[in-house]
């Protein structure tokens, strides 16, 4: 049984998750859990194929493309090799759903990025980009999928 989904930014914050299970019931306890397993793995190498770890008492399966960062948590019982293709399927649909928006409403998004608050200490090629891949995420996953999360940051 899937656990839950998380897609987190490069900083560990959510842009997109949803649970599946009660065992983390409050809000606190999810954010709690993300920020545990961002900071277990942050450090890792899984930008060329997936890794899992064992994270209290369950099985996360993750990976990272480039400032996303994608897990799929299930039981300690749960086959990795299912997880890894949920894991697959997840950031495979989350990767076309971004190149659909950003071909097709790219001057929106351009155009709500640019309303944002933006770093004068780093080059806005590093800002925009993150950006609207999370303003993307947030329209499709959070409006359409009924998904929590959302930048509030």
């Amino acid at each position: 049984m899937i656990k839950n989904l998380l897609l987190l930014d490069s900083e560990g914050r959510r842009v997109a998750v949803k649970y599946y299970t009660d065992e983390w019931p409050t809000n606190g306890a999810k954010l709690g859990f993300e920020r545990s397993v961002f900071t277990k793995t942050h450090k890792t190498n899984a930008r060329t194929k997936a890794e899992i770890v064992m994270f209290e008492n369950n099985v996360v399966v993750y990976k990272f493309i480039q400032d996303l960062h994608f897990f799929v948590t299930g039981g300690d019982y749960e086959n990795e090799l299912a997880l890894a293709a949920v894991l697959q399927g997840f950031s495979d649909a989350v990767t076309l759903l971004l190149r659909m928006i950003l071909e097709t409403d790219g001057n929106m998004i351009a155009g709500k990025v640019a309303t944002h608050n933006l770093d004068d200490g780093a080059p806005l090629s590093e800002q925009v980009i993150p950006k609207s891949k999370c303003l993307a995420l947030e329209c499709v996953c959070f409006k359409d999928l009924g998904w929590y999360g959302g930048l509030t940051h």
